[in-house]
């Protein structure tokens, strides 16, 4: 069991975050259709109190990439577990992921969707670590700027646990 060190953002503070976000989105897309794409599992429950603030004709679909898998740090290789369910060629498409911070992954998957030929590709992402990328890649609408913390709560996990935290917390990790 892991010790929580601190709650980072509060409940409340992620929401008001998620509305203004909903807001950005849908002045970039207005009034086109958005294909939104949330990465599993992390950003499953980000994605659902986004889209709800996105009035635009929405669909909605999950790809599942992992580079982490049962362990705490990256492998640094990308792998596919579920691919889109839709076609996405001229399409405008919002990628939606919990976190950002090696950016291996969130690269790997913009290269793999241009690839697909989106009419526009977008990435938005509730938290930023800049601090630990590995490559060079940044999101159009992003929520919170973090440290280099292991952080859990909101959909993100350790070992599959603590995603149903209303809130965003750091791990002690001296323990």
């Amino acid at each position: 069991m892991l010790e929580i060190g601190g709650i980072l953002l509060t409940e409340e503070q992620i929401q008001e975050k998620v509305k203004e976000l909903a807001k950005q989105v849908e002045k970039e897309f207005a009034g086109e259709e958005l294909y939104v794409v949330g990465i599993l599992k992390g950003a499953c429950i980000f994605v659902s109190d986004l889209i709800r603030h996105i009035d635009l004709d929405v669909k909605i679909d999950f790809m599942s990439l992992s580079s982490y898998g049962m362990s705490l740090e990256s492998s640094g290789v990308v792998k596919i577990i579920k691919d889109l369910d839709m076609d996405v060629e001229d399409k405008n498409v919002l990628i939606v992921e919990d976190i950002i911070d090696t950016g291996l992954t969130i690269d790997y998957l913009k290269n793999y969707l241009y690839a697909r030929k989106c009419k526009k590709l977008k990435i938005c992402t509730l938290l930023d670590k800049p601090e630990g990328r590995k490559c060079d890649v940044k999101a159009d609408f992003t929520g919170f700027h973090l440290p280099d913390e292991f952080i859990i709560g909101y959909g993100i996990d350790c070992q599959e646990s603590y995603r149903n935290l209303p809130y965003i917390a750091f791990v002690n990790q001296d323990k």
